[in-house]
């Protein structure tokens, strides 16, 4: 997976290759698709979530240009694989899953797999997580139809948000937004295909 799936491809930070190789990736899909763990492509979650593609996961933390000593929010926990990623790369992980019975499986995962370094918990990611603010980087893992203003607010200056911007069901674009003093810098990166956000920001 890591020599031709991301290493072949423009995924160049070697943090990120190392992190993409030690997580052990088919125990965060659904046993039945425990053989499919490492093929690149997004596997369905219950109650509609996906655990997205390894390739997509690791563009996603190269393009918030994680430095060791950064705390990390995310938003949209689903199996808790992209959260082990940045747990393997930085000192602090913060991840808000809006369904409650999947933050309880990813938090007992993580757990049991040892990762001390990342906290879950259940509630809507539009609002963020200010207690634990500012961020270095927030990494949304869900469409979101604008900014969500509140993450924003979290986001330290020269802070990078990664996030996938749209309404469109087959396409939406990923973006990188660094916060600066004059407002945000927005870079866009690819287009994507996610589960949409749900919660206070559809109001």
């Amino acid at each position: 997976m890591v020599a031709h799936d991301l290493r072949d491809r423009d995924i160049a930070d070697e943090a990120v290759l190392q992190a993409m190789g030690k997580v052990p990736r088919h125990l965060f899909v659904d046993p039945g698709q425990s053989h499919q763990a490492y093929a690149d492509s997004a596997l369905p979650l219950r109650q509609g979530q996906t655990i997205s593609q390894p390739y997509i996961v690791a563009l996603m933390t190269q393009s918030a240009r994680l430095q060791p000593s950064d705390t990390v929010l995310e938003i949209g926990t689903g199996s808790g694989y992209q959260g082990a990623v940045l747990a393997e790369i930085v000192r602090q992980v913060y991840s808000i899953e809006i369904i409650e019975s999947l933050a309880d499986e990813a938090r007992a995962r993580l757990r049991r797999l040892g990762y001390n370094n990342i906290e879950v918990k259940h509630g809507d990611g539009f609002l963020g997580w200010r207690e634990h603010a500012p961020f270095d980087a927030i990494l949304v893992t869900a469409a979101a139809p604008k900014i969500p203003q509140p993450l924003v607010d979290q986001l330290r200056e020269g802070g990078r948000m990664v996030i996938p911007l749209g309404t469109g069901h087959f396409s939406q674009d990923l973006m990188v937004l660094t916060k600066t003093g004059d407002g945000l810098i927005k870079k866009f990166v690819t287009g994507v295909i996610f589960v949409p956000m749900t919660g206070a920001v559809r109001k």
